[in-house]
């Protein structure tokens, strides 16, 4: 029976993962070789002995090159992700010797990352220019997950129902509208519902975002089909799509005023549905036991947010 020790994956090094990744994205040793600076022989005795060392062929050679053999498609996967995780690695210890004091994980949905979080950030920065903060931009229910399983130490997202292991506290709000050429039918109205849209063209997000399943159930409880010709990844694109006559879409206020107020021929319509008035939640596992960097970072955040609560 193998020990962990003993397994055959413990048993590689990265200079011979480099190479594999060099000699498949060449497509010859000899072009490998050369890229790295090393004979062609030394880049195949390497090959030869990560062959060995896993016992399964991961390359086809022939007078051409190479290709990649089914294991050494799944081999050159992982390989690549453990050359930029080691990357990575490099960079966190590079900036603990350059005087960072320590970092905070933060996975955000696009609302909070274009409406409120460069503002927040950027004052905690200056606050706190010790402290890096790793943000990444995901979907809300990815983020739950995320900070479920310790991916991240805090999380930004639309919650609309109660989440297992995880607590809440409320950072901002924001209001739904309806984006709409301004020659649009809807154009003419100070304020629309939910269901009054659904007879045109939506331009949407993508389907795990909080705003997509928000319109899907809207549209099943108004007992029509949500017609969605366009689904893209972020705000601005949205703005564009509608912009090009491509279809109407529901975006947060803020959003508009920053993204979308400048492109011509567009026009903001209040929704009226109760749902359009959203609250985006700081979510943790235990916002007490939390490192200090995040804890100082919810802080930061809990103050900008009762500011704008009580305005």
């Amino acid at each position: 029976m193998l020990t962990p020790a003993s397994t055959p994956t413990r048993r590689l090094d990265l200079t011979s993962m480099q190479l594999f990744v060099a000699v498949c994205e060449e497509g010859s040793i000899a072009r490998a070789a050369q890229r790295e600076h090393l004979a062609a022989s030394a880049v195949s005795k390497r090959l030869s002995d990560l062959e060995s060392s896993v016992d399964t062929a991961l390359l086809y050679r022939h007078a051409r090159g190479v290709d990649l053999t089914p294991a050494g498609e799944t081999f050159l996967h992982h390989a690549r992700t453990v050359l930029f995780n080691m990357d990575r690695l490099q960079v966190d210890l590079d900036e603990y010797a350059a005087g960072i004091k320590g970092h905070v994980r933060v996975h955000a949905n696009i609302s909070a990352i274009v409406q409120f979080l460069p503002e927040d950030l950027a004052s905690f920065s200056r606050a706190h220019g010790q402290i890096k903060i790793d943000l990444q931009e995901h979907v809300s229910t990815d983020i739950a997950r995320a900070v479920a399983e310790g991916q991240a130490d805090l999380g930004i997202a639309h919650v609309a129902q109660p989440l297992r292991d995880l607590v809440t506290q409320p950072y901002r709000k924001d209001r739904l509208v309806v984006v709409v050429p301004a020659q649009h039918p809807l154009a003419e109205n100070d304020a629309v519902d939910f269901a009054q849209t659904l007879d045109y063209d939506h331009v949407g997000l993508h389907s795990n975002s909080a705003l997509y399943l928000a319109m899907r159930r809207a549209a099943t409880q108004a007992n029509k089909p949500l017609r969605l010709r366009i689904q893209v990844t972020g705000l601005d694109a949205m703005c564009r799509m509608v912009q090009a006559g491509l279809g109407i879409g529901l975006l947060p206020d803020r959003a508009f005023a920053l993204l979308g107020s400048g492109m011509g021929a567009l026009r903001a319509v209040a929704l009226t549905d109760p749902w359009a008035e959203r609250t985006l939640q700081l979510v943790a596992r235990n916002f007490g036991t939390l490192p200090l960097t995040a804890r100082m970072l919810v802080e930061h955040l809990q103050q900008s947010s009762r500011s704008h609560f009580d305005s």
